[in-house]
Order: C-alpha cells, then sequence, then structure tokens
C-alpha cells in the first residue's frame, strides 16, 4: 500500500513522476486550480483588507472528492505543483482543502522533470511560501479590482462584453500609439549611390559615404547631381585599406519571452502555441526504452542563470564534440538585463544536453521536434566560444568624394557552429555568410564599372508583432513570464486588436477604449505606473512588503478615478461603415465588421440575418488554371492570406504566394512574389527563372 500522496497540476506531469516515485507514492492531478474568485461578483471584500471570497471551481467537485479520499488513505501529502507563485497557490489551496497542518514540510518543487531532480527534491520537502502566495493573491486581487470595476463602465457606455486590464490596457495602447505614429509619420527623401567595381577579376561594391573630406547624406537629386558629374572622368584609387579582428558573442540562454519571441521567428509560433508545446516538453515525452522524460527545465522564468551541474554537462559535450577551442577560456556567465527578474529559476535549457535533437526525433511531434531544437542548439550555443571575423575596411578616393566597401569573413565559427539568433525584419536568420572583398591596398587604381544612385524614402515605425510586442512589454518591466501569452489572446478575443500580416492592428473598439480609459484611468495606461505595481509583487514575494499595503496604496486613487468616470464618461455609439455590396440573403447592406483577423463583412440585419463574407481583394492577375477568372486574395480559418481563383468551386487554383502581373519571361508561367531577408523578389513557378530582389527599406 502506498504511504504517501502526491498532487500534481496535469495527468501529464502526474503520469512521468510517478514512474520515477514507485509504489509507495500515489500521484494525482488536481487539473489546476480548485479554488478562485466567483465569476459572478468582485468576490473582494475591499473594507475587510481586501479579504478575498474564494469558492470552489465549477467541475472541481470530483477531482476534489478523489483527491481528499486518497489523502485520508496515506501518511503524508506531497504538494508538487510548478515552482512559481501560481504553482505556490495552487498548493496553498490544496493544502487549505485537505487541512494541512500550516507548519508541515508538504511543498515539494523541482525546475525539471527528470528522475534526479524528482527524488532530490523530495528529499527537501519545505513549508508554503506564504510570501509567494501573497504575491499570487495580490496580482489575482488587483487584476479583478481593475477589470470587474472597469468594465461594467465600457459595457454601460461603450458596447456589451467589454473588459480593461493592467497588462492587456497597457499592450493595446503599445498598438494604439504605434499606429498613430504611423499615421503621423511624414517620409523623408534620401538617395544613395553604390559603385559597382572590380579588382583583377573580382566584383565589389562600395557606398557614398563623404565629399571634401565630410561625412555628407544626400537628401535630394540635385545633390546626387553634383556628386555624379564629380565622379564621370575620375579614378577609383583605393585611399586606406583597415583591418581588424572582431569578435561575435552567442546570446544567452531563452528565459519565457525570448523564447517566444525566437520561435515566432523561425518557426511562426504563436506566443500560445510556444507555451503550450513547450508545457508538454517540460512535462514529459515517452523516449522508448529510456522512459518518460523532461525533456526542459522550468518554461516560465525570466532567469539566465544555469546550474553548475548543467553548465558542466555543456562543457564536457562542447569540448567532445568540436574540441577545446569551442570551449571558452573561463564558463560563461549571464547577468539579467531586467532589474525585476526573478531568480528562483534556472533559464530554459534542454534537462540534458546529451538528449541531441536528432536522437530522439521520432519520440517527438512536428512541433515538439522544432522548439526542443530550438531550446537545445540555443543553450549549447550560449556556452560555446565567441566566433571570430576579420573584418575590411577600405575607402576609395574618386575626385572630392569617397566611397566605402565593407567586409568580412568568419575566421572561427565558434558559437556560429550550432545557432544564430534570428532577426525581427528578416525571414531568415542573420547567417555567417561570408562578403569578402579583393585584395585590396593603398594607392590600387580599381576599374569602375557602374554607378548606381537609388532615391529612398523613410519608413514610419513597424507595427509591432507577437515577437516585438512580447520584447517591448518585458524591457518596460509590464506583466511576468506567466502572462505575455494569455494577454495576447485576450487582446485579440475582445476584438481590441487585429492582425493584419502578421502584426498588430488596433480595431475601432480597440481606439474608443483606449480613449474611454486615457481621459479617465491614465495610470492602468501608464508603462511607469504599471511596472512600478510589478514591482510592489515582487517586493511582496521577497517578504519586502505587506500585500494588504501594496493594494490599499493602488486602490485609493483608482477608487477616486472610478467615482469621476461614472459620472463624466459620456455613451460612445459605434457606427458601422456601409458598404456598396448587398446581401444575397435578405437584400439588405453588408457593412465592415472587424474580427481576430482583420476586417470582413457581415449583413446589417444581425441578428435576423448572420450571413458574412470575407473582403475580396482583386490582384488583377488572370488565373492560370482556368484563364477565366481573377486571382484574389482570400484568408484561412487561421487568419492567414493566400491567393485562389474567383471563379471557386469551379476553378481550385490556390497558391500560398502572391500572384505577379506578368507572365515568366523564360516560359510563359505564372510569376510570384517571394520574400527573403534582402527583400522580396519575384520567382517562376515552373522553371528557374527568378528577378532580382526589389530593395527593402529600413524598417527598425
Amino acid at each position: 500500500m502506498a504511504d504517501s500522496l502526491v498532487i500534481v497540476e496535469s495527468p501529464a506531469k502526474a503520469k512521468t513522476i510517478s514512474k520515477y516515485l514507485g509504489s509507495k507514492y500515489i500521484v494525482k492531478a488536481s487539473m489546476g486550480h480548485i479554488r478562485d474568485l466567483p465569476k459572478s461578483q468582485i468576490g473582494v471584500e475591499v473594507k475587510k483588507n481586501f479579504e478575498p471570497k474564494y469558492i470552489t471551481i465549477r467541475g472541481k467537485g470530483s477531482v476534489l472528492k478523489e483527491l481528499k479520499d486518497a489523502s485520508k488513505r496515506v501518511k503524508k501529502v506531497y504538494l508538487a505543483a510548478d515552482p512559481d507563485r501560481e504553482g505556490e497557490a495552487i498548493a496553498w489551496h490544496l493544502a487549505h482543502y485537505l487541512e494541512l497542518p500550516d507548519q508541515e514540510a508538504c511543498r515539494v518543487v523541482f525546475n525539471e522533470i527528470t528522475k534526479q531532480a524528482v527524488k532530490d527534491a523530495f528529499k527537501t520537502p519545505r513549508k508554503i511560501n506564504q510570501d509567494l502566495v501573497n504575491a499570487q493573491q495580490a496580482r489575482r486581487i488587483l487584476d479583478r479590482l481593475v477589470g470587474y470595476k472597469i468594465s461594467p463602465l465600457l459595457w454601460k457606455k461603450v458596447k456589451k462584453g467589454l473588459s480593461a486590464g493592467r497588462v492587456q490596457s497597457v499592450a493595446v495602447k503599445l498598438i494604439y500609439d504605434r499606429e498613430n505614429e504611423i499615421k503621423a509619420f511624414v517620409p523623408e527623401e534620401y538617395w544613395t549611390i553604390t559603385a559597382k567595381l572590380s579588382s583583377g577579376k573580382a566584383d565589389f561594391e562600395a557606398k557614398f559615404y563623404s565629399v571634401d573630406g565630410e561625412k555628407k547624406e544626400l537628401k535630394n537629386e540635385a545633390e546626387v547631381n553634383a556628386v555624379l558629374v564629380a565622379l564621370q572622368k575620375a579614378n577609383f584609387i583605393v585611399s586606406e585599406v583597415r583591418e581588424k579582428e572582431r569578435l561575435r558573442n552567442p546570446s544567452p540562454p531563452f528565459i519565457t519571452s525570448s523564447l517566444q519571441q525566437e520561435a515566432a521567428r523561425k518557426l511562426n509560433f504563436r506566443a500560445a502555441k510556444t507555451m503550450s508545446v513547450a508545457q508538454q516538453l517540460y512535462e514529459g515525452i515517452d523516449l522508448g526504452s529510456e522512459g518518460t522524460v523532461g525533456l526542459i527545465t522550468y518554461m516560465r522564468t525570466d532567469s539566465t542563470r544555469i546550474s553548475p551541474v548543467a553548465q558542466e554537462e555543456a562543457k564536457e559535450y562542447i569540448v567532445q564534440k568540436f574540441g577545446e577551442s569551442f570551449y571558452p577560456e573561463t564558463p560563461r556567465v549571464y547577468t539579467k538585463k531586467n532589474t525585476n527578474a526573478q531568480d528562483a529559476h534556472e533559464a530554459i535549457r534542454p534537462s540534458s544536453v546529451l538528449r541531441e535533437p536528432d536522437q530522439i526525433k521520432e519520440y517527438l511531434s512536428r512541433d515538439q521536434y522544432r522548439l526542443y531544437k530550438l531550446v537545445w542548439e540555443r543553450f549549447v550555443a550560449s556556452q560555446m566560444a565567441s566566433a571570430v571575423l576579420d573584418t575590411m575596411t577600405v575607402d576609395l578616393t574618386a575626385a572630392n568624394t569617397i566611397f566605402r566597401a565593407v567586409g568580412s569573413k568568419v575566421k572561427f565559427h565558434g558559437f556560429m557552429k550550432v545557432y544564430v539568433e534570428g532577426n525581427d525584419d528578416a525571414a531568415a536568420d542573420t547567417g555567417d555568410d561570408d562578403k569578402l572583398l579583393p585584395p585590396l591596398k593603398e594607392g590600387d587604381k580599381v576599374k569602375k564599372q557602374q554607378i548606381d544612385p537609388k532615391q529612398h524614402f523613410t519608413q514610419p515605425p513597424p507595427r509591432f508583432t507577437e515577437a516585438r510586442l512580447v520584447k517591448a512589454l518585458e524591457e518596460m518591466g509590464i506583466g511576468r513570464p506567466s502572462t505575455y501569452a494569455p494577454t495576447l489572446e485576450t487582446i485579440q478575443k475582445r476584438g481590441y486588436v487585429a492582425i493584419e500580416e502578421k502584426k498588430f492592428v488596433p480595431t475601432e473598439l480597440g481606439e474608443l477604449v483606449i480613449q474611454q480609459m486615457i481621459e479617465f484611468f491614465p495610470e492602468i495606461l501608464d508603462v511607469d505606473f504599471t511596472a512600478h505595481m510589478e514591482e510592489g509583487l515582487d517586493h511582496i514575494e521577497e517578504g519586502k512588503e505587506d500585500w494588504v499595503r501594496v493594494l490599499s496604496e493602488f486602490y485609493e486613487s483608482f477608487e477616486k478615478r472610478l467615482e469621476v468616470a461614472e459620472e463624466e464618461m459620456e455613451k460612445v455609439e459605434i457606427q458601422d461603415e456601409v458598404s456598396d455590396e448587398i446581401c444575397e440573403k435578405c437584400g439588405r447592406h453588408f457593412v465592415y465588421k472587424m474580427g481576430r483577423f482583420g476586417k470582413f463583412l457581415a449583413c446589417s440585419g444581425f441578428p435576423d440575418c448572420r450571413n458574412t463574407k470575407p473582403i475580396v481583394k482583386d490582384t488583377g492577375v488572370t488565373c492560370p488554371n482556368c484563364h477565366e477568372g481573377k486571382i484574389i486574395e482570400r484568408r484561412s480559418k487561421k487568419g492567414r492570406i493566400f491567393y485562389g481563383c474567383d471563379r471557386y468551386p469551379d476553378c481550385d487554383f490556390v497558391s500560398w504566394d502572391k500572384p505577379v502581373g506578368h507572365p515568366c519571361p523564360k516560359c510563359g508561367a505564372m510569376l510570384v512574389e517571394k520574400r527573403n531577408k534582402s527583400g522580396t523578389f519575384t520567382q517562376c513557378v515552373s522553371c528557374d527563372f527568378r528577378e532580382e530582389a526589389k530593395e527593402e527599406q529600413d524598417q527598425d
């Protein structure tokens, strides 16, 4: 008979742990939280020191009965929920329900679900950390006060079903502000001049840099023409060559936010998907003869710290696999960029670096494999030696101008042998391609092949992708690792933002709500105020602040704001924009609506008529399949843009790539638009024809 009961959150975690602990332990799952504030009321007694009124979550009755019965049959109960605030709160609620003594050492925590880590954790159980519990309670109550006090106002004054929140409202405000920046942006003209040159048989390029010894920006065509006139009969002569060695350091191992950002860039994962797949890898995967193993450490963390054991294992692996030169002289230690970062957990890393991704690929789903490979490569690279690049900068004099050519060559790959961090503005990684210059020395004459002037215009700041928004929230100290993914989901579900071409755009509803919040609840949207609140919650966790005092400080001014808003906030009417299209079912006009994935058409007769249809964008390209219909832009159910024939279902032509208006000059087939890190280019779907890349403007 079992001596002990172990309670975790999920069945997957329970299955993995039970295999490690053996028959003396019963392992059961609470299925997440068992108690919470009621949905039907605010559930907080503000005048009684913010006392929460917890109730059992609906549907948890049978689970709780099972846990209670099991607890009576054993000598000891262990609570092994996740090692964070939420996990501590779950353990606290379970202890309360199971009537465990306050001072009992029943709490067990482990950062990775491996046999050794789990067994070690059970050797040193501890009491429930009330500071951690209070920090979670304070956050929950704070969010409840904001949500349940402001939301009814928005329902009354704007539209039913709306909500507000500390983190979600700041996120929408960032998107709203960025859209206003884009609208207010005035492009400025500028020019570049590229000289295509050759030395011997080698071609290379140099960019205009200065005139008469002073660096100069070319702002208009007249300035460009003045340079071009001077260059007509000028020879290009090498005036200076500078060569130096440059080190490139690896990125630190992943924290929650950087994992979400990199998975978005490299794997095209949404933040919620990244966390879901990471949870599976953390809780355990059946690896056949090895059994079920947690493959990564806990995935909700903002610490880059690595345990000495993991660091030593990485060192041995790197030296054995790549050689001594690929390991730095001293082990790498990464410091916290964010001063508010919690250091309770390690960074996200593989539980054992010896489990190479390809060795366990057969046991993983495609998504699990890709994310595990990303975590594994990032961690291994983070422990490796720096890359060494030989760089060469050459100044060439032509008349009274200087043109500059820059080249580099990877001398020693170091960490780049394993992994290179992605880039928000590139479809591909910032790779290690060599950009070589021919051997040049001072006084060399080079041959002028072509002078290429180009007009450009400055670009507005880019809209936020999921990766950019997570990065912005993290840098501002808004939210915590556990809040990023649900925040991004919430602002879309509420209809405050839409996604267009993988970037966030505020909806009319989102703009209205933010405008009301700016007027009546500026503190909720204030980045410094919200970051200060996060700091207060961290201080509660560290035992430096009383949770009731932190809530009282916030609520005092918040309550006054509520009273003013109740009196002065005016009712807003949201008028639908009427289209010219007529509903084929009832004869009324369609109106434009905004959904999660942008605008669509809906019948103005709703709810009597629920007819909807997508907004069709004609590309002007004739269908290459039937030669009758036109290619139009469509959206999949998940919001992804694709292109199809307007004669569907009679013609089933589809393409993920945007068709181009003219046929391939080589074979006559359809050309489509493609994108890489250098820009956009057109490519034939049938032969190897490819047109030169169009230049991409700088976006950051």
